[in-house]
C-alpha cells in the first residue's frame, strides 16, 4: 500500500487538519497522506526540532504544512494553540489526537508519579485537545471530526497498566463525546493500531516483539501508512456516518487474549 493511490486526488482540498505528535511515526504518516490529498496540515508536538524537520520533509513533497509547538498536558498551552490557529486561519476541520506515550513495566514497579504522567499525557491531553477544539467549532456553528489514536488493548495489556487505563478512558470518552456532540455536527471516533513498524518499537525487546508478531492472524507488523489510510477514510465523505466507534488496525490482535508487553 505504500505507493498505492487509494483516494482521489484533492480529496481534502480546502480542509485543514491538526495532527498532534505529527513530527514522527504515525503522526507524520497521517500528515503526509492528508497533505498529499490536498489538506492544509498543521503538526503539533513538544519538540520544535522534530517539527521543523518534519515540516521541511513535507514541504519538499509540495504539501501545505505549518507547525506549532504544544504540550497537550498543559491546558493553557492548548488554549493558546487553538487561539493561534483560529486567529490565523479562521477554521479547522479535523483534529487527530495522535500524541501519546508510555513505557513498559510491571504494575508493581510503576510509581504513582509514573502512572499519573502517562494518564495525564494520553487521557487528560486528549481531553484538553478535544474539548477546546469542539468548543471553538460550536461557537462558530461549524462541523468537524475528531479521531483519537490509541493502543490495541481489547483484552488487557500486562506490562502497561497505566497506558491501558488511559487509552481505555479515551475509548469511552470517545463514545460519550460522540453522543453529546453528534447533534452539533462533530463526529468522534477512535483508531486502535496494533504493532506498527515505527521508531517507537525500539524500546521493546526484539525477541519478545517478534514472537508476538508470529502469533497474529496476519503475522506481520502494520505500517504507519496503513493507519494513515484508515484516518483518511474516516475523514472522507465515506466516513460521515461513523461516530463513537473504534476501528482496530492490528492484524487480528484483538482476537487474541491479554498479551504481555514485557
Amino acid at each position: 500500500m505504500e505507493n498505492e493511490q487509494v483516494f482521489i486526488a484533492d480529496l481534502f482540498k480546502g480542509k485543514r487538519a491538526l495532527i498532534t505528535g505529527g513530527g514522527t511515526g504515525i503522526g507524520f504518516a497521517i500528515a503526509e497522506l492528508l497533505g498529499s490529498l490536498g489538506a492544509h496540515v498543521i503538526i503539533a508536538a513538544r519538540t520544535v526540532e522534530k517539527l521543523e524537520n518534519a515540516t521541511q520533509q513535507l514541504r519538499e513533497k509540495n504539501i501545505k504544512v505549518d507547525y506549532l509547538p504544544v504540550n497537550i498536558r498543559d491546558e493553557t498551552e492548548v488554549e493558546e494553540l487553538f487561539k493561534k490557529i483560529f486567529s490565523k486561519w479562521e477554521t479547522l476541520d479535523f483534529l487527530i489526537n495522535n500524541a501519546g506515550g508510555q513505557f513498559a513495566a510491571p504494575a508493581k514497579e510503576i510509581s504513582h508519579g509514573g502512572f499519573r504522567a502517562v494518564v495525564d499525557l494520553n487521557l487528560q491531553g486528549t481531553w484538553h485537545m478535544s474539548s477546546t477544539f469542539a468548543k471553538k467549532l460550536i461557537v462558530k456553528g461549524s462541523e468537524g471530526r475528531i479521531i483519537n489514536i490509541v493502543l490495541c488493548l481489547k483484552s488487557g495489556m500486562p506490562g502497561m497498566v497505566h497506558a491501558a487505563a488511559a487509552r481505555a478512558g479515551v475509548m469511552n470518552m470517545t463514545k460519550t463525546l460522540a453522543y453529546e456532540w453528534g447533534s452539533q455536527g462533530i463526529t468522534v471516533n477512535t483508531i486502535a493500531p496494533g504493532t506498527i513498524q515505527t521508531d517507537g518499537l525500539e524500546q521493546y525487546d526484539e525477541k519478545h516483539l517478534q514472537k508476538s508478531i508470529e502469533e497474529l492472524p496476519i503475522n506481520r507488523m502494520g505500517t504507519a501508512n496503513e493507519v494513515a489510510h484508515a484516518v483518511a477514510y474516516l475523514l472522507s465523505p465515506a466516513g460521515s456516518y461513523f461516530t463513537g466507534t473504534t476501528l482496530e488496525i492490528d492484524g487480528g490482535e484483538h482476537l487474541l487474549g491479554a498479551r504481555s508487553q514485557l
